[in-house]
C-alpha cells in the first residue's frame, strides 16, 4: 500500500512562526526602533488626538452628540477610523519596503502583508485598552460598556484595512503613482466618517451617501458599545466586511499569481 504525497505548490503557504516571528520583530525595529520611544509614541499619537479633538470642538459646543465627554465621544469614533487608517496604511506599504526580502524563497508577499498587519493590530488593541480604560475612569459620563460591539467596531475596521490595504499593496507596487492619488482621496475621510458627529445628526441625502463609507458602519457599532441610548439601526457589519473580503480575496490572489513580477518590478 502506498501512500499518495502531494508535491506542494508554487502558491502561498502559511509562513513558519521563525519567518513570521523575524518579519514581525524586523517591522518593528524598522517602524518603530529608529526614534527614540518609537513605540510608545505610536500609542500616544491617537490619544493625543483625541485629546486636541476634544478641547477643540468643546469650545464651540456645549454639549457632545451623544453623553456629556466629550473625549469619550471622539474616542468612540477617532479609534475605529484609526485602526483602518492605520493599518490600510501600512499593509499598503508593505510589499515596496520588504522587496529585498522577497528574493528568498521562504518569504513572500503575504507573509510581509500579514506580518505588518499583525503588528499594526496589536498596536491598535494596547491603544484601545489603554484609551478606553482610562477614559472609563477618568470621566463620569453613565455609559455601559459592551465588549461585544466594541470588539466587532475595531475588530471590522481592523480587517477593513487589511483588505484594503492588501489591493494598494499590489496597485502601488506597480503602479508607483497611486500612492499620491490615494493619498489625496484619503484626506477628506476623516471627515466623513462620523468622527464628529452621529450619522443620524445629518441630512437625509446626506446619510444616503454617507451609509456607502464602511467606516461610518465600524464608528457606529463602537458607539453602540458605549452608549445605551444610541440604537444606530442604519449600521450593516456584513458591508465593511463584505468589502474587506472582496479586497483581501484579490489582493491576495494577485500577490501569489504575480509573485515574481512584483519582486522584480
Amino acid at each position: 500500500m502506498s501512500l499518495f504525497h502531494p508535491r506542494p505548490g508554487p502558491g502561498w503557504r502559511l509562513p513558519s512562526l521563525r519567518v513570521f516571528g523575524a518579519l514581525v520583530i524586523r517591522e518593528m525595529i524598522t517602524r518603530y526602533g529608529r526614534s527614540p520611544g518609537g513605540y510608545v509614541w505610536a500609542v500616544l499619537e491617537p490619544a493625543g488626538m483625541i485629546a486636541i479633538l476634544a478641547l477643540a470642538f468643546s469650545q464651540f459646543i456645549h454639549t457632545p452628540p451623544l453623553g456629556e465627554s466629550f473625549i469619550l465621544f471622539y474616542a468612540t469614533g477617532y479609534l475605529p477610523f484609526h485602526a483602518y487608517s492605520e493599518i490600510a496604511g501600512g499593509v499598503s506599504n508593505s510589499v515596496v519596503v520588504n522587496r529585498p526580502l522577497m528574493h528568498f524563497p521562504i518569504v513572500t508577499p503575504l507573509d510581509a502583508v500579514l506580518a505588518r498587519f499583525f503588528l499594526s493590530f496589536l498596536t491598535i488593541v494596547i491603544v484601545c485598552v489603554l484609551v478606553f480604560s482610562t477614559l472609563l475612569v477618568i470621566t463620569d459620563d453613565p455609559v455601559r460598556l459592551q465588549l461585544g460591539p466594541l470588539f466587532a467596531a475595531i475588530g471590522s475596521a481592523a480587517l477593513l484595512g487589511l483588505g484594503v490595504g492588501t489591493l494598494n499593496a499590489v496597485i502601488f507596487a506597480f503602479v508607483p503613482l497611486w500612492q499620491r492619488v490615494w493619498n489625496i482621496i484619503n484626506r477628506p475621510l476623516f471627515i466623513l466618517s462620523a468622527v464628529f458627529f452621529t450619522y443620524e445628526s445629518l441630512p437625509r441625502d446626506a446619510r444616503e451617501i454617507l451609509f456607502w463609507n464602511p467606516i461610518v458602519h465600524c464608528v457606529g457599532e463602537a458607539r453602540k458599545a458605549f452608549y445605551p441610548v444610541y440604537e444606530g439601526n442604519y449600521v450593516v457589519l456584513g458591508f465593511p466586511l463584505g468589502v474587506a473580503a472582496f479586497c483581501f480575496l484579490v489582493g491576495g490572489f494577485l500577490l501569489l499569481r504575480n509573485r515574481s513580477a512584483v519582486i522584480d518590478v
